[in-house]
């Protein structure tokens, strides 16, 4: 909901979707962390590790994904306004059952980044997912989340835990 009245800042008053007129307001540093993860065969996993899938190097390939798919959320999210991004991290830790992403976005500008972050997060886990399918068909993408954002008017977040 919006901070300052109660309805959701994308609808007007009458119900219509609308763009936020972010026009007056200043701009101010911002960033924001989301996560992702992707469940998988641990022999999906160990060919990661080794490079030793048919389509390369994946987890390459999945963060310059990330990074373009941040760079593009405006695109692919209707209300999104187009953001000048100058800062768009991907980082991964795999453990025994898949791969965790993390996606960092940051920007000095007059709305905020989650959207980029929580898509450049998605976007590189379906990356890994089309890179490994030929092997493994029954992976899983879950658990996208806003992890923490700081800066805006509505201050500083952070998730404590994954469930809330």
């Amino acid at each position: 909901m919006s901070e300052d009245s109660g309805r959701f800042s994308h609808l007007d008053e009458t119900g219509a979707a609308r763009m936020v007129d972010v026009g007056e307001k200043p701009a101010t540093a911002r960033t924001a962390r989301a996560s992702a993860r992707i469940s998988m065969a641990p022999e999906t996993l160990a060919l990661i590790k080794q490079q030793a899938l048919p389509k390369g190097d994946v987890l390459s390939v999945a963060r310059v994904a990330g990074i373009m798919a941040a760079k593009e959320t405006a695109r692919l999210i209707p209300m999104c306004h187009p953001l000048s991004i100058e800062h768009a991290g991907v980082d991964f830790r795999l453990d025994e059952t898949g791969v965790d992403i993390e996606a960092t976005v940051s920007l000095s500008g007059k709305t905020g980044v989650e959207m980029e972050a929580l898509t450049a997060a998605a976007v590189a886990a379906l990356t890994i997912y089309d890179m490994c399918k030929a092997v493994d068909r029954e992976m899983v993408i879950g658990e996208v989340m806003l992890l923490e954002k700081r800066g805006g008017r509505s201050g500083d977040i952070k998730r404590t835990t994954k469930n809330g």
